[in-house]
């Protein structure tokens, strides 16, 4: 199967990421996000791209996929990754990064050169009641090369 890149607007990404994100919801906002379609020009999965997550590491110079999602096609994931490495790039960003649950292997991760750059504890079990946040679960954060 042949795999392109398409533009997606928020929305669309959005849209996506509800139906086939397996354990969050979307994202709020992004700096830009980038889709991947079939021959057909099916939208087969999404990546979002934005500020980082943690506080301490929005420096301006990084950003993170907060969101990846795909309906399971083969190689949509890691090509979502490299491009997400190419525009940040191409943008000036330093540093781009994203996280996994510690229990994902991370093939699409490393199939993009990507590498493990730290293993984060579950989160404590408090949260703003504005801001709920996921049961806890240990985390990878990856680095782009």
């Amino acid at each position: 199967m042949s795999l392109h890149l398409i533009p997606v607007s928020l929305a669309e990404a959005k849209a996506f990421i509800e139906v086939f994100h397996r354990h969050l919801p979307p994202p709020r906002g992004h700096k830009f996000s980038i889709g991947a379609a079939d021959q057909a020009g099916v939208l087969i999965a999404v990546a979002v791209v934005g500020r980082p997550v943690a506080r301490g590491l929005d420096d301006g110079r990084t950003l993170e996929v907060t969101r990846l999602a795909t309906d399971g096609t083969p190689n949509a994931c890691s090509m979502l990754y490299a491009a997400c490495r190419r525009a940040a790039r191409a943008l000036a960003y330093e540093r781009l990064i994203t996280y996994t649950r510690a229990e994902e292997p991370g093939t699409s991760l490393r199939a993009a050169n990507w590498t493990p750059a730290a293993a984060l504890p579950p989160r404590e079990d408090w949260h703003p009641p504005r801001r709920p946040r996921a049961q806890g679960s240990a985390r990878i954060r990856w680095e782009a090369p």
